[in-house]
């Protein structure tokens, strides 16, 4: 079974009008795939302006419009597809919802973003989503031909228990959807990546939306990719574009027998997952 797959990642803007962001996720995902992507990734909110007033709005039961248009493109395209994340209606509660789909277009994953993002950093950025969103309380990994993947949703990167626990669930690649945003991602956002991918021995992806100064809540973007050792292998800066390239999950095998990190885990000394 090979190991080796060609990841494509999706930095697009966001339009206030969900058609049109719908349109050009679903040309840009057939682009990629016509390109050779085995797994394609679009950012957080890809379908909804970063905007807590907006997320209601916008917000789909699991098997609406946009669930359907992913479905459909992971089938047509025979591709794995980590859809972002969008705001997904359940009852009376919304939450910021990624989705995941095999070639064969079936629902394979579903994360709920655990941790919200409400900060007020002085002289910077104030934002609180608990305001219109509700947080997800599962840990999400799941199966490829490939290995396990991971997903969890920007904030969620800042907690490295759930990376670790993740990891113990078998993942060796990790995918965050991901929005940081101008004050944010300067400071911190390779950063986490690179100390994620190295504290777990794993490959991290960073899928951000395109910088849209138009916008109340302007994305960094950025979307990056690191390899188990902690080197940035592809980056991307803040406009719109594409990121393809191969990733060898044996690489994951190699840097865990040279440091055995997980391996040497004291589960006996300090409680972990």
């Amino acid at each position: 079974m090979s190991r080796k797959f060609k990841l494509g990642l999706i930095q697009m803007i966001t339009y206030r009008d969900k058609s049109l962001s719908i349109k050009k996720a679903m040309e840009n995902i057939a682009n990629l795939a016509d390109q050779g992507a085995n797994v394609i990734v679009l950012p957080e909110m890809f379908n909804c302006p970063y905007e807590t007033h907006r997320f209601p709005n916008y917000a789909e039961p699991e098997g609406g419009e946009t669930w359907m248009k992913l479905q459909e493109i992971a089938r047509e395209k025979k591709i794995y597809l980590v859809g972002g994340s969008i705001p997904e209606r359940d009852h009376d509660k919304v939450y910021n919802t990624s989705y995941a789909f095999d070639p064969y277009g079936n629902q394979i994953a579903k994360h709920r973003k655990i941790h919200l993002f409400d900060i007020n950093i002085e002289n910077g950025q104030y934002y609180k989503e608990s305001e219109t969103i509700a947080p997800g309380d599962g840990i999400t990994v799941f199966d490829t031909e490939y290995g396990k993947i991971g997903i969890a949703i920007c904030y969620d990167i800042r907690f490295p228990e759930l990376a670790r626990a993740m990891v113990s669930k078998g993942a060796q690649i990790i995918i965050y959807p991901a929005a940081f945003n101008m004050t944010t991602g300067p400071a911190h956002w390779e950063l986490l990546f690179r100390s994620r991918a190295v504290d777990n021995q794993v490959f991290t992806v960073g899928c951000a939306p395109a910088r849209d100064y138009s916008l109340g809540y302007i994305s960094y973007g950025n979307s990056i990719v690191v390899d188990p050792w902690g080197d940035v292998i592809g980056r991307l800066d803040d406009s719109e574009g594409y990121l393809l390239g191969e990733i060898d999950l044996d690489e994951v095998t190699l840097i865990r027998e040279q440091i055995p990190v997980i391996k040497q885990l004291r589960k006996d000394v300090y409680p972990i997952y």
